[in-house]
């Protein structure tokens, strides 16, 4: 019998049964597809081997005018500039005490510090520095207290405590003196969405009567935008703020309705950017101007080229309008000539119309939903995002995307975790990246790649916080739970801690029949067609398993390959090595039907999937 070529169709298809999905791919790990065929992604790097604390939830790139650059990392915990592979703190400072507002007390045999102090408004995991205290008589010297405290526990809205480098002694009965201040940084937020159930959770009427609110505590997300070479920023819910790049790395960021000149600067925001158009900074979803709390559906704007001036006047261009659909705006990027918002329930282009609307808002897309204020990736003049229950694009017009991956993401999601979703982009291989949290997590575990020019997709699973793809990288960079920040597409192997690992991919897949499906088939030769250039390892190798089926309904030969606890005993499948220069390989698998797997786990390996072939002859039912 002649040769068949196994010309599989490009991307992952999970919208179908195995067998329907004749000739496709049906599983993959760690795979891209590239014209039409897959092959292993590339490796990452850590920047450094320093680290930063908290959870980062956003990375964002520039330069300054002397063509430097910088990285603007916003944790839960704190924000940093990265800059030479180092992390310099210049979280802002809440509020600073008078001098003998702060006092202290020790135990003895305990490194636990009791401070007192009326009205801190702090909360656990938050960071103090003190200044100017005393040596409390024994081991807790003023050096141990004059430095950075993340505070351990609070008691109650005047005390809280703090761990100390050190066990206090007997000798340790003095409160610090009279000259002790203390320097609190914003408060921290939570790594995850948490649930929050009982009286006063939520809003007024939420729940049902008796039963108390449920409501959730949001994570802590920070958004930010180069205005110039300086950086704006703020932390959802937050104030806004401003970085100064002349001042420095060792300077902190300050409110930005404490500059020279500052005007109704919005004092809570949701969410901020800087227009291309003029560089108006934006805030969607902000207070009104004298009021304090946030209105969730308002847009306001500063004035144009001043971050400072933020009250409408005949004279100038600042302003502000309320969206009319949807009860929160959710997310908001610059796209060609506008800029791009959604709230919960839609799509809204602002476009710069010029004195004396300065802006006007238009809505183009109606009963779309968003996962979260960071699901949104824009390339090629595009904007894509992902919903609660499916894809979307924006070119001009709304348009769901056609998805072949759409059940197993949406059935095995998360929801309560929707706000961590985050998408990037992969500009050299046209590529949109989600990440998400799989139902049992609640942490980042997941992610999709979509093909916006080839149209394929694939999945995996990964751990990722933050990304960010830009001109001025060499590679994409992601933000890992290791707390570092790691470059994607650099090498070909899994660096992000001092311990080089490899990266086990794969791609398995659907039930093809070998022939035509009527009969049992042989089959005892394969002329494998893998590439494995830009492989740094002596003798790179994949594994090719083959692995048949008697029937279309039945079960595969070798379950543990599939991942189907529920398939039969193996009766009879095959696993070789595929070297460089393999040409042919000597196999004895039998049935009408067959999945192929392509696998590596070893370190130095990159591997792309040809079109391979196979020798075969009709044979008996005999497994």
């Amino acid at each position: 019998m002649p040769i068949k070529k196994l010309m599989f169709k490009p991307g992952i298809n999970r919208e179908i049964t195995r067998f329907t999905n004749d000739m496709g791919w049906y599983d993959c790990d760690k795979v891209r597809f590239r014209q039409g065929l897959p092959e292993k992604i590339g490796g990452w790097t850590r920047i450094s081997s320093s680290t930063y604390l908290g959870v980062c939830r956003s990375l964002f790139v520039w330069n300054n005018n002397g063509g430097t650059e910088y990285v603007g990392v916003g944790t839960n915990l704190k924000f940093y500039i990265e800059f030479g592979g180092a992390y310099f703190d210049v979280t802002p400072i809440r509020t600073t005490t008078a001098a003998g507002d702060v006092t202290f007390s020790a135990t003895s045999g305990s490194s636990t510090l009791t401070v007192t102090d009326t009205a801190h408004g702090a909360l656990t995991n938050d960071f103090v520095t003190f200044s100017g205290a005393l040596s409390l008589g024994g081991a807790v010297s003023a050096e141990v207290l004059n430095q950075e405290h993340q505070i351990s526990n609070v008691i109650d809205e005047d005390i809280y405590e703090i761990e100390l480098s050190t066990t206090a002694t007997t000798l340790d009965t003095g409160n610090g003196g009279a000259s002790v201040v203390g320097e609190y940084q914003i408060n921290t937020g939570p790594e995850v969405n948490v649930p929050l159930t009982g009286w006063g959770a939520g809003a007024w009427g939420e729940g049902a009567w008796g039963e108390g609110a449920t409501s959730t505590e949001r994570l802590r997300l920070w958004f930010q935008d180069n205005f110039g070479e300086d950086l704006l920023l703020n932390p959802y819910g937050g104030a806004l703020y401003y970085w100064d790049v002349t001042s420095g790395t060792s300077t902190r960021a300050v409110r930005a309705d404490s500059l020279p000149g500052a005007s109704d600067v919005p004092v809570v925001v949701n969410i901020s950017l800087v227009s291309d158009v003029f560089r108006f900074a934006f805030c969607f979803g902000a207070n009104n101007i004298g009021e304090s709390t946030v209105d969730s559906m308002l847009v306001r704007w500063s004035d144009i080229e001043d971050v400072t001036n933020w009250t409408p006047s005949a004279t100038n261009q600042a302003g502000s309008l309320r969206l009319s659909r949807g009860s929160e705006i959710v997310g908001a990027i610059q796209a060609r000539q506008e800029v791009l918002v959604w709230t919960d329930s839609a799509l809204f282009s602002l476009q710069y119309l010029g004195a004396p609307a300065v802006w006007g808002a238009q809505l183009i897309g109606a009963n779309s939903t968003i996962a979260g204020p960071k699901a949104i990736a824009y390339a090629n003049g595009v904007a894509y995002w992902m919903g609660k229950d499916n894809f979307y694009q924006y070119d001009g017009r709304v348009t769901p995307l056609k998805s072949d991956v759409l059940k197993y993401v949406f059935n095995d999601i998360n929801r309560a975790q929707f706000r961590q979703v985050f998408a990037g982009t992969v500009e050299e291989y046209n590529e949109i990246w989600w990440f998400y949290c799989s139902a049992d997590s609640t942490i980042i575990d997941r992610y999709i790649i979509f093909d916006y020019l080839e149209n394929d997709w694939s999945y995996g699973t990964l751990a990722r916080t933050a990304w960010a793809d830009s001109s001025l990288l060499d590679y994409p960079i992601a933000a890992t739970y290791s707390h570092n920040i790691v470059e994607h597409e650099n090498g070909l192997d899994d660096n992000e801690t001092a311990t080089t690992l490899p990266i086990n991919a794969y791609v398995q897949s659907g039930s093809f029949s070998i022939e035509d499906g009527d009969r049992a088939m042989f089959i005892w030769r394969v002329l494998p067609d893998i590439g494995f250039q830009g492989s740094t390892a002596d003798n790179p190798s994949v594994d090719m398993s083959f692995f048949p089926r008697p029937n279309s309904g039945g079960a595969y030969k070798n379950p543990a390959s599939v991942g189907a606890a529920s398939e039969a005993t193996v009766t009879r499948s095959t696993t070789v090595p595929v070297e460089v220069f393999t040409e042919q390989l000597n196999i004895r698998v039998r049935g009408r039907n067959m999945a192929i797997r392509i696998e590596s786990n070893d370190l130095g390996v990159t591997w792309q999937l040809g079109i391979p072939r196979v020798d075969m002859r009709p044979d008996g039912r005999r497994g």
